[in-house]
């Protein structure tokens, strides 16, 4: 039976900050800032009943307004490069708190930088954890390939025996997290400091999810990958 829950928050954390790819939360993307990607996604969900992007940016936060977000205005001191996402997060849930709302009954965490969600991705995933029972959950692309490390100088491999190298169809599933959505409880999220704890469940999408915009190749990858699905709906 499908859990009800009454108030669902989206927070898109975006700070205005980017050194590999300047300025880009607010670069276009198949003619749309790409933050705006992330805020029609979570707006577009039947799960979601705010959409909350929390910066440091005046134009991110023109953009997300715009856009039909609300805007928490992050503090400085957990907006450079060494901010954790979870800095923001308990900030923004604290922000709504301090306003005198309740805590939400679950929170949807979305990057703005994985922009390659399907519709119906969020509503799945949250779906999924209501379903299962779960804590929180976390999304994942099928992850094909053989992993290798280095240790004392020696090279090891991972996750499989390259003595008897098996079919990549014959290994047990794995799966790369892909940093697109992450769903949990505000309360877990504000005991334990951080967006996964408790009974942890996967909600896998395909491999163009894991596509994170970090470059000019990044983008491309996106654009193309939107492109094409774009044509394929019409």
């Amino acid at each position: 039976m499908k859990i009800q829950f009454k108030d669902v928050i989206a927070i898109i954390p975006a700070r205005g900050g980017s050194k590999g790819l300047p300025r880009k939360n607010l670069r276009l993307l198949a003619g749309k800032p790409l933050i705006v990607h992330t805020i029609e996604q979570a707006r577009q969900s039947s799960w979601v009943t705010e959409t909350v992007v929390s910066t440091d940016d005046d134009e991110i936060a023109a953009v997300s307004e715009a856009a039909g977000a609300a805007v928490v205005r992050r503090p400085a001191d957990i907006s450079g490069d060494r901010a954790s996402s979870e800095s923001a997060l308990i900030h923004a849930i604290h922000s709504l708190l301090q306003q005198g709302r309740p805590l939400p009954d679950l929170a949807v965490f979305l990057q703005c930088t994985s922009p390659v969600r399907r519709p119906g991705d969020i509503d799945a995933a949250v779906t999924t954890l209501t379903q299962k029972g779960v804590d929180s959950l976390l999304s994942v692309s099928p992850n094909h390939r053989f992993l290798w490390t280095e240790e004392g100088g020696e090279a090891r491999s991972i996750n499989y025996d390259f003595r008897n190298r098996p079919r990549r169809q014959d290994m047990a599933p794995q799966y790369v997290e892909n940093g697109s959505i992450y769903v949990f409880r505000p309360r877990a999220l504000l005991d334990s400091g951080n967006r996964l704890s408790g009974k942890v469940a996967l909600y896998p999408m395909d491999e163009e999810a894991a596509v994170d915009i970090d470059s000019m190749l990044d983008m491309k990858l996106a654009e193309l990958i939107l492109h094409e699905r774009a044509v394929a709906s019409r």
